[in-house]
């Protein structure tokens, strides 16, 4: 389990392409400071599982194609930013909110509005997905816990957030240009009671 809060921003430096899947080497100094063979690490939203730590504050993690095709990890290049954090230990604080690291899908950052301390950021998402969205519920944005600010509905289904300072600097969302495709986890609350709702 996360909680939505990046630790740091990392990079990745290397990419194997497998038969079914993708080996990924990614350098996070902080994440892998205590990192051990089988632990969880968050990469872009994504719970990945560490295969190796190497030297230099790297790791590596197998992508199998289920999750390549899911998320946004199958376009990502050699040099691209990554957000990332370890897994939440027991008794530690909650800063953000309940994150599995199971991406749901995509979406794509659609306008950017600057302000004088923050930033209006729009996503498009799919519409299997905008139902479990809420104004002022929590969804996780390539691993960054945020508050939906703003909804759109039928025919484009849309959310906002509102970015301020500190995450525009220390996450990848404050480098995202317009076009830019985003891994998206909705409350995970929302869809087992749609489960639940639906036996009855």
């Amino acid at each position: 389990m996360f909680t939505g809060i990046v630790e740091e921003l990392g990079e990745l430096v290397g990419r194997e392409e497998l038969a079914d899947a993708a080996r990924l080497v990614i350098a996070g100094p902080t994440v892998t400071s205590d990192a051990r063979h089988g632990d969880s690490i968050a990469v872009n939203g994504v719970c990945l599982t560490v295969v190796e730590v190497l030297p230099g504050g790297r790791f590596s993690a197998d992508v199998m194609r289920e999750t390549l095709d899911r998320s946004s990890l199958d376009k990502l290049q050699v040099g691209g930013r990554v957000n990332l954090e370890r897994a939440a230990a027991l008794g530690s604080r909650l800063g953000g909110h309940i994150v599995q690291g199971h991406v749901d899908g995509t979406g794509t950052v659609v306008a950017r509005t600057p302000g004088q301390h923050w930033e209006v950021v729009r996503i498009a998402l799919p519409a299997a997905l905008a139902r479990y969205v809420v104004e002022k519920g929590s969804i996780t944005v390539d691993g960054t816990s945020l508050t939906v600010s703003a909804l759109g509905r039928d025919p484009d289904d849309f959310f906002e957030v509102s970015l301020i300072p500190t995450t525009l600097e220390l996450t990848t969302l404050g480098r995202a240009p317009v076009g830019t495709v985003v891994n998206l986890e909705v409350d995970v609350i929302a869809k087992y009671v749609e489960r639940l709702l639906a036996r009855d």
